[in-house]
């Protein structure tokens, strides 16, 4: 089926992308192919296995040094390089290195192997700074806001091992650039988790497996997945020495920092394993477990490995797994089950732990140490479908790991995905999801090569969301049938449920609009100006508005420009939504729901009014003839 495109097709630049590989996709993607649709997400570790720095002193750290302190609160200077202010009060850990006072490194008195390191940090303008896996491995942290191309020296870089005895410019080794740049400006909070896997050794100290960081997400986009280290990082804590365990470190000597809400999940313990396994294959249409005394198998033997993968299968069929789960560890474990085309059951000691479920199931059990009977059942029913069977579990101290065949999980249902790059500054019509506020059906994307772009909302004259970093993945929108979507493929900056921008109030107290009643809303459009950027044409109150948006000369946002034709009484423009909007020391500078993003209000030249709504915030103006304003992120 032809499918038409929004766009004209020189403007786009469109690829297939790879298909879903790594082990870390395989569990998110492909071993429950279907989470998008049904909702399942990968079980979260038992909580005693999780230490949250509480931040209210220093006593989680060895010997801080006088340049770390814990604070109540913090804030950036745009304008000055290595400057943080601070407030007083607990919960934000934060450097203020000086040049009498250098700084020192800070080392945490928890150690760590395998482990999950969740974080929020905000840089100073021009700082620098770093998290050491084991205090060996290093993520760099650093103002690299709107920088172009990312280096392994780049914020979210997994730095490059060092080698003195090499010439020069051959020193540095073996660094990783993040995908893409998605860090935000300074004085913003960052987020950054860390899936970190320990090097391994046999009982002689022989290392049997590299260090490999399974996944590095900053600001909710994947930038490192599967990465393996053949050893420590520059300036690891301890040369070239490696071990089983070592200390999370952060870096403390090069500039200001701050951060909060650091969590490490630990996984020392032993993993269950599978053993002693048989199957049984019946062909038929099951959808529920039968007598077997009274079939005949297709197929039957032993396997090492779950899998339905085996030489003799119907189209229709039921695989029986039996055998035996050793748990060294007791507790409560997690399993998740995928059984596309099908239904499935998960019997372990004689109890179910993932209860009769179609397609995907999932189920928590407690499980005492010791050999432990298993059986699986797998009864597949719809013919289009490739047979394939994951199961993953997690528990105490056991990261969530596929305890199936990872050959076998995809199905055969992986597609390539479509993306859409930005470097000839596409515009393109699509539906948007967003979090709140669920569908926009007349969005409108706009790309840019400095890598910042945008999503226009025609119905309500709002942008609904920025992001930085790379432009689109429009496989729901094009792949097969398609559902008409699109999705960012950066960092995204959300501006809650849309809404009008424009309203007419009969105070600056009153409510701000919820419908289009009295409002004569007409949408016009777009069209693109002298530089080739699109103009947002609309009416309402018998007035007309043209909205210009344009990504900021530096490439750190967009300027905004909205202007008015024959306005009506009483208009205003909201600026800004969210849970807290405070003023900064420039005049005309906000920060915008903790620190997620600025307004730059400089030019706007009518003063902003703050005020509560419903538990919120609201940043309105009244608007007569122009509103000129930046959203920097």
């Amino acid at each position: 089926m032809k499918r038409y495109k929004e766009s004209p097709p020189q403007i786009l630049s469109v690829t297939r992308g790879k298909a879903i590989t790594s082990t870390w996709q395989q569990l998110r993607k492909g071993l429950t192919i279907f989470l998008c649709t049904t909702g399942l997400a990968l079980s979260q570790p038992a909580q005693s296995q999780s230490t949250t720095f509480a931040l209210d002193d220093l006593s989680a750290f060895k010997d801080p040094g006088k340049t770390w302190k814990i604070v109540g609160g913090v804030t950036a200077d745009l304008q000055t390089e290595n400057k943080l202010s601070t407030s007083q009060g607990k919960g934000v850990l934060v450097n203020l290195p000086t040049s009498k006072e250098h700084g020192q490194d800070l080392y945490t008195t928890l150690e760590h192997g395998d482990a999950d390191i969740e974080l929020d940090y905000m840089i100073a303008k021009g700082s620098n700074s770093g998290i050491y896996l084991q205090g060996r491995y290093e993520i760099q942290l650093l103002d690299s806001w709107s920088t172009g191309r990312p280096t392994s020296a780049d914020n979210g870089g997994i730095y490059e091992r060092w080698d003195e005895s090499k010439p020069e410019g051959q020193k540095g080794y073996q660094g990783y650039a993040p995908r893409q740049n998605v860090s935000k400006a300074p004085g913003l909070w960052q987020h950054l988790k860390i899936s970190f896997q320990a090097p391994r050794f046999d009982k002689n100290g022989k290392k049997t497996e590299k260090a490999k960081f399974l996944l590095v997400a900053l600001n909710g986009v994947p930038i490192h997945e599967d990465v393996e280290v053949t050893g420590p990082t520059r300036g690891a804590m301890d040369g070239n020495k490696e071990a089983a365990k070592g200390p999370l470190r952060i870096q403390g000597d090069h500039g200001a920092v701050a951060f909060r809400n650091i969590t490490i999940t630990t996984y020392d313990k032993p993993r269950p394993e599978l053993k002693d396994l048989s199957y049984t294959v019946y062909e038929g249409k099951y959808e529920s477990a039968p007598n077997y005394d009274s079939l005949a198998p297709e197929a039957e033997g032993t396997s090492v490995i779950l899998t339905a993968n085996l030489n003799k299968r119907p189209q229709q069929f039921l695989l029986r797994y039996q055998g035996t789960l050793h748990v060294e560890e007791p507790g409560e474990y997690t399993f998740n089950l995928n059984v596309p085309g099908g239904g499935g059951i998960l019997m372990i000691n004689n109890k179910e732990a993932v209860s009769q479920s179609r397609w995907n199931g999932t189920g928590k059990i407690n499980l005492p140490e010791g050999d432990l009977p298993f059986e699986l059942l797998y009864t597949k029913f719809v013919d289009w479908t490739q047979p394939a069977l994951g199961l993953s579990v997690a528990g105490p101290g056991v990261r969530e790991y596929l305890i199936s065949d990872q050959g076998d999980i995809q199905g055969g249902d992986v597609v390539d995905p479509i993306l859409v790059n930005a470097q000839q500054e596409p515009i393109l019509r699509s539906f948007m999801d967003l979090p709140v506020g669920g569908r926009v059906t007349h969005g409108i994307s706009v790309g840019s090569n400095q890598h910042v772009h945008y999503t226009y909302d025609l119905d309500h004259g709002m942008i609904v969301q920025v992001w930085r970093g790379d432009f689109l993945d429009t496989t729901p929108m094009w792949h097969d049938r398609g559902d008409g979507s699109s999705r960012p493929r950066g960092e995204v900056q959300y501006f809650g449920k849309p809404g009008f921008t424009i309203g007419q109030l009969a105070s600056a107290e009153a409510d701000w609009i919820s419908d289009s009643t009295n409002q004569s809303f007409k949408e016009k459009g777009y069209q693109l100006d002298k530089n080739g950027k699109p103009v947002f044409h609309y009416q309402m109150y018998g007035t007309t508005v043209d909205d210009a948006i344009s990504v900021t000369e530096d490439g750190k946002g967009f300027q905004r420009k909205i202007t008015l034709e024959k306005p009506a009484d009483n208009l205003y423009v909201r600026l800004a939504k969210g849970e807290k909007i405070e003023p900064m020391g420039k005049e005309g500078m906000y920060l915008v729901d903790d620190k997620a993003y600025y307004l730059d209000l400089a030019q706007a030249g009518t003063k902003p009014i703050v005020r509560g709504k419903s538990g919120n915030q609201e940043l309105i103006m009244p608007i007569k003839d122009t509103v000129t304003y930046s959203i920097l992120f």
